[in-house]
Order: C-alpha cells, then sequence, then structure tokens
C-alpha cells in the first residue's frame, strides 16, 4: 500500500495538471532549495506585496481566485513570457497565497515524479500564541523515508521579518499543525478553537474547515481556502453537528496515520466531501 500511496502522488490532480503547460516545467530544479527559490520568482504573496513596495490593484489581487495550476501558469506567461527559472521583478509575478505556492510547488514535484501533497493547517510562526490558517507543502524523501514540510513562501526577507527559528525547507510538526492535530487538540479541551483562525475568523468551525481541506488535499482536491458551500463545507444545522463532528474525529484518525486506503475510501465512498463537478 506505500507504494501504491507514493504512486499516487506522483500523479496530478484536477487542481495541480498543468495541462499544456506541462512543458514548463521541464528542466526546473530538482533540489528543494533551488526549486523553492525559483517559485519565489514567479510568484508574490498577497499580503506581502505592501514589504516589497508592491500596490496592488483589484484585478491583480483577485489572481488568488484562480483554482488550478493551468489557469495559474497561462496567467504567469501572460505577465511574463520568460522561463520559469528567469525571475521576474515582483510587479510580474502572480499574486497567490500560501496555498497557491504549495498547490504550485506540489505540481511541480508531481511532474519531476517525487510524490508530494498540499496540506491545510496552521502555522504557529506568524503571531506569537496563535495559530494561523496556512498552507505547506509536503514531499517523500525518499532517502530519508519520511514526508518533509516546506513552507515555500517564506523568503528571505520574510524568515527576518518572522525571526523564524527553524528551516521552513524541514517546517517541524510542531511549529505547522496540520489539520486533523488542530482537530483533536481543540476536540479534546487542549488548546483554544479561538486561537486558531485568520483575521476575524475562528473558532471550531473554521479548525474544521480547514481539517476538511486538508482531508481533500490528501485526495488531490486542493480548493481554495475560502471555497465552501456545498457537502460538510456548510453551516451546520444543530442536529448536524453531533454526527459531523464524530465523522471529523474520524477524517483527522486517518489523516494522522496516513492510511491511505481508509482515506480514498472514505473519500469515494461519501459525495458530500465531493466539490462541484465544474471544478
Amino acid at each position: 500500500m506505500t507504494n501504491d500511496m507514493l504512486s499516487y502522488y506522483t500523479q496530478p490532480g484536477p487542481m495541480t495538471d498543468p495541462g499544456p503547460y506541462a512543458h514548463l516545467f521541464d528542466g526546473l530544479p530538482t533540489d528543494i532549495p533551488a526549486l523553492v527559490k525559483t517559485l519565489q520568482g514567479v510568484m508574490v504573496h498577497i499580503f506581502w506585496a505592501g514589504s516589497y513596495g508592491l500596490e496592488l490593484t483589484d484585478e491583480r489581487k483577485a489572481e488568488v481566485n484562480l483554482r488550478t495550476v493551468e489557469k495559474q501558469l497561462a496567467r504567469i506567461l501572460e505577465l511574463d513570457d520568460r522561463p520559469l527559472t528567469e525571475a521576474r521583478p515582483h510587479e510580474r509575478k502572480l499574486v497567490g497565497n500560501c496555498r497557491d505556492f504549495s498547490v504550485m510547488m506540489t505540481a511541480i514535484l508531481r511532474h519531476q515524479g517525487v510524490p508530494a501533497r498540499a496540506r491545510c493547517g496552521f502555522g504557529t510562526y506568524f503571531i506569537p500564541g496563535h495559530y494561523e490558517d496556512h498552507w505547506v507543502v509536503e514531499y517523500w524523501n525518499a532517502e530519508q523515508a519520511r514526508w518533509v514540510l516546506v513552507d515555500a513562501q517564506l523568503d528571505a526577507m520574510m524568515q527576518e521579518a518572522l525571526k523564524l527559528d527553524f528551516d521552513p525547507l524541514d517546517t517541524p510538526r510542531s511549529r505547522f499543525i496540520v489539520g486533523g492535530d488542530a482537530w483533536q487538540l481543540c476536540r479534546s479541551g487542549k488548546a483554544n478553537p479561538d486561537d486558531f483562525g485568520i483575521f476575524e475568523w475562528h473558532g471550531i468551525e473554521f479548525v474544521r474547515g480547514d481539517l476538511l481541506r486538508d482531508f481533500l488535499a490528501f485526495n488531490k482536491v486542493e480548493i481554495l481556502p475560502w471555497d465552501g458551500g456545498w457537502g460538510y463545507l456548510v453551516e451546520l444545522a444543530p442536529e448536524q453537528v453531533e454526527p459531523v463532528y464524530a465523522l471529523m474525529d474520524r477524517v483527522a484518525a486517518l489523516t494522522l496515520a496516513d492510511d491511505f486506503a481508509a482515506i480514498r475510501a472514505l473519500y469515494e465512498a461519501d459525495a458530500n466531501f465531493h466539490p462541484p463537478a465544474e471544478w
């Protein structure tokens, strides 16, 4: 089953398929530090743009709504048609967020035959005492036989601003809390759900949303951070809370155990996990 799992994560999904732009990934660096630097050369984080002296128009900000890697690559070429190995000035980089950095790197690694998946959860390194809604990428390090977390958006400027005390190319799991861990911490009373979120959005329902996004990413469906309004990503009626929370307990346990067969079976068997077909 391990071989099946690793093979599964080397193949693109509906969000990470580069489509006609797959050739753009040919010749990219295969070592993680150089690949992350290449990615930072073509993308800029929407919330950090001002730190680079970049003032974004509403049109440019809307680039964070590009759900698929194929559409993101098309936009990258519209802004600057040079190879991805050539860093752009900030004003000609694709505007994205943590999810976009993670999904794009996932797509590149899969193209290179490296098992990879985006992970949704919470970073503890943005605001002291707070679990910030965040995405990273996780790749299989064959030499070390383990999954390694990489925060691909954190360039030198961000690392200095945040005063990081760890290597973002091997982010400790005590610093990035995956969705399943966050859910269990809150359900057990070991952490306050109100400490999890972003801006004015926080609480146990926010944590449930990140758990679902992490579970979907295990199934190669890397939705946008604000996607919802279908299946389990809706506001629950009072009578739904207990059964849905019990299901989320199972989802958290499966993802933390990395039970590939059970994760895939649960996803396929329950249409409430499936996003709208047109996506």
